[in-house]
């Protein structure tokens, strides 16, 4: 019954998250904002509302180790996982974007995380309103520098929606959400305690990795169109989300306190290292260009961190 709790709670978080979605972007375009905003802004946060909402429904509930192993765990999925398996898929060519923006704010994001935590063990509202301040600047930054790209954006979203299905899919993909939420932290804390297991095991592999699917869905169909960069970059750009965003808001709402011992000992340096790892693994040996051999690498060391995790 936990696992089909988990489950339907997962799909509803994939469905509530994509109508949100076209709910947003649709009524940003109805109000004329430009592309490049909606396509650098709403769609991260809309793509990243799984995430939060099951860690603030997590932190309100009291289970600070599935709002923090949620993220943490998702954030180490996406370059282990996701990364890797787009990696064996189709070999990326990096842009300058990584060194520049990308990378560096993700390990800035990454290194702020772990000594909020290592300090007190907590995160607490200051630290929140920092994450988000850090978010606002990045996104600044982000928009100045891609004035003349275009984006675009799905079909669907590209055509003009009526505001009432607009506000149709804003209400069913927000009620889809909040259940969703509510299915699976109830799950995953009823599922640790039937195991007898941490709900930080449960919080790092089963709920961050059904979280991360809409990621693994989205960057393996670029991968197979060979739009690699934007494979590359929607992991990233979900990694720094993750943080500033989904753990910042949570704060905010609700201080997590009393972090398991072992995210702050273990968690937290897994999820150091495959930030770091990447620049290394760009430059080396072939400048500029990800294959199949890190792909390999990836998904080996993402397969030792779950070992490591559940024993």
């Amino acid at each position: 019954m936990n696992l089909l709790y988990i489950i339907l709670g997962l799909l509803l978080l994939v469905v509530g998250g994509n109508w949100l979605l076209k709910s947003s972007v649709g009524l940003s375009l109805r109000l004329n904002i430009s592309k490049i905003i909606v396509g650098l802004t709403i769609v991260s946060f809309a793509t990243s509302a799984p995430e939060m909402i099951v860690s603030i429904k997590a932190a309100l509930d009291g289970f600070p180790d599935i709002a923090v192993g949620n993220v943490v765990g998702s954030n180490i999925g996406n370059v282990g996982l996701v990364l890797g398996i787009v990696l064996l898929i189709n070999a990326i060519n990096v842009e300058t974007n990584f060194y520049k923006t990308d990378w560096p704010m993700k390990m800035l994001a990454s290194v702020l995380l772990f000594f909020f935590l290592i300090i007190d063990g907590k995160l607490s509202r200051i630290e929140g309103f920092i994450f988000v301040l850090l978010l606002v600047a990045f996104l600044v930054v982000l928009i100045r520098q891609n004035k003349k790209v275009e984006i675009e954006l799905d079909e669907d979203t590209e055509t003009e929606m009526s505001y009432f299905k607009i506000f149709g899919f804003l209400a069913v993909g927000g009620f889809a959400l909040w259940l969703g939420s509510e299915l699976l932290v109830d799950g995953a804390v009823s599922l640790a305690e039937g195991l007898g297991v941490s709900k930080r095991v449960i919080a790092i592999t089963v709920v961050s990795i059904g979280t991360s699917v809409p990621e693994l869905a989205s960057s393996v169909i670029a991968a197979i169109k060979k739009e690699s960069d934007i494979s590359i970059g929607n992991i990233i750009g979900s990694n720094i989300f993750n943080i500033l965003s989904v753990l910042g808001f949570t704060a905010i709402l609700k201080p997590i306190e009393n972090v398991d011992q072992k995210i702050m000992t273990f968690d937290i340096y897994w999820l150091l290292a495959f930030s770091f790892i990447l620049l290394p693994l760009v430059f080396l040996p072939k400048r500029n260009n990800l294959s199949f051999k890190e792909g390999i690498l990836l998904v080996l060391a993402y397969s030792v961190f779950i070992y490591f995790t559940i024993q």
